[in-house]
């Protein structure tokens, strides 16, 4: 079993992993190199910033992205498989989509309420902070979706609603000033386009883990990587 879970996320993972890659070649990247060039306009005013290891320009920065994607995808294709085998559901390709569709929900919808994608050059705020806020409201969303869903009791819905909204009541860590170099418009095309992405990827995981497990039997499965 164990075998048949990793066999198929990680095919599952590679091929969306290497889809959404293309698809960030033409929406997200664009915007993230023109936010560059803003940062580093702004940069060049002030004091010097030291950066970390960035990938160079070109084809190695595309190997990243494309290495980063397949992690990625292959991560949420692990997720989905783990979630649906626990709660015991069946795996087929319809089941799997309504799994990514509320996992979307979960880290990227909901998050992205509080905490939408960023740019280089955004103003930021405590780092620890947005991970707790963030971490913290997909797991509320999580299990406020999952009770909502799964039972019937009126004080479940009652606490499945709660949940979904206290995030949201709580509030997300706001930066003291919160200044951008990148302009407004790019930002906001930025934040929709990732999430938009972050959609994708999760539908095409959900839907190639629902038909792999289908069509691909244990030993199909581990073949099929080799």
């Amino acid at each position: 079993m164990i075998s048949r879970v990793l066999a198929i996320g990680l095919i599952a993972g590679l091929v969306a992993g290497l889809a959404v890659a293309a698809l960030q070649q033409v929406t997200t990247t664009p915007l993230i190199l023109a936010a560059e060039v803003y940062e580093s306009a702004g940069h060049s005013h002030a004091e010097p910033v030291a950066e970390g290891w960035k990938p160079a320009e070109g084809a190695h920065r595309i190997a990243a992205t494309s290495v980063a994607d397949v992690a990625t995808a292959a991560g949420y294709a692990l997720i989905l498989l783990a979630l649906m085998l626990v709660a015991g559901d069946t795996i087929e390709p319809r089941r799997a989509l309504a799994w990514a569709a509320c996992a979307f929900a979960a880290t990227g919808l909901a998050t992205g309420l509080g905490l939408a994608p960023q740019l280089p050059g955004a103003a930021e705020t405590d780092l620890f902070a947005r991970q707790l806020w963030w971490a913290g409201t997909a797991a509320a969303t999580s299990v406020g979706l999952f009770v909502l869903l799964r039972r019937d009791e009126f004080v479940a819905k009652i606490l499945g609603a709660a949940l979904l909204a206290l995030p949201h009541i709580l509030g997300a860590p706001r930066p003291a000033t919160p200044e951008s170099t990148a302009p407004a418009e790019l930002a906001a095309q930025f934040a929709a386009s990732s999430l938009a992405v972050q959609a994708i990827t999760w539908a095409l995981a959900g839907a190639l883990v629902g038909v792999l497990w289908r069509e691909f039997p244990a030993r199909d499965a581990l073949k099929a990587m080799k």
